[in-house]
Parts: C-alpha cells; structure tokens; sequence
C-alpha cells in the first residue's frame, strides 16, 4: 500500500499551517466560608491559521483529523 499523508486544512482558506496561540485568564470567586476571593487560572490553546487568521480548538482539530482518518478506513 501506497503513504498517504492527509493535513488538516483550514476550512476558510485551505491552508495548512498553523500557530499556537494562548490565552491567560484568571477567574476570581467567592466562596462561603470566607469574604476573600479566590481564583482559577485557564490557559487556553488556540491554533491560527497563518494565512487567513482564523482560529481552531484543540478540540476542532481533533474532530478535523478524526474525520481525515474516518475517510481513509477501510469498511
């Protein structure tokens, strides 16, 4: 059998390169013991396309290559 190598293409532009992306935040709460806050911090990942701009998941992109390799199988 034949390599095939199949990329995960931006749905806007086709384009196949990407570029992590990271978002920081903190989210700050009260809880009911205490009158200070307290807080979660989130890092979120995101992947631009280097072309048109347009941001993906992590999750979209697993669903993109998840898709790529239900095509490929066999029945």
């Amino acid at each position: 059998m034949d390599d095939i190598q199949e990329y995960f293409l931006c749905d806007e532009c086709k384009n196949k390169d990407f570029k992590l992306v990271y978002n920081f935040s903190l989210r700050f709460h009260g809880v009911n013991f205490s009158d200070d806050l307290i807080y979660d911090r989130f890092i979120d990942e995101m992947y631009q396309c280097t072309k048109c701009r347009k941001t993906f998941t992590k999750k979209q992109i697993e669903e993109g290559l998840t898709e790529i390799k239900r095509r490929h199988k066999k029945d």
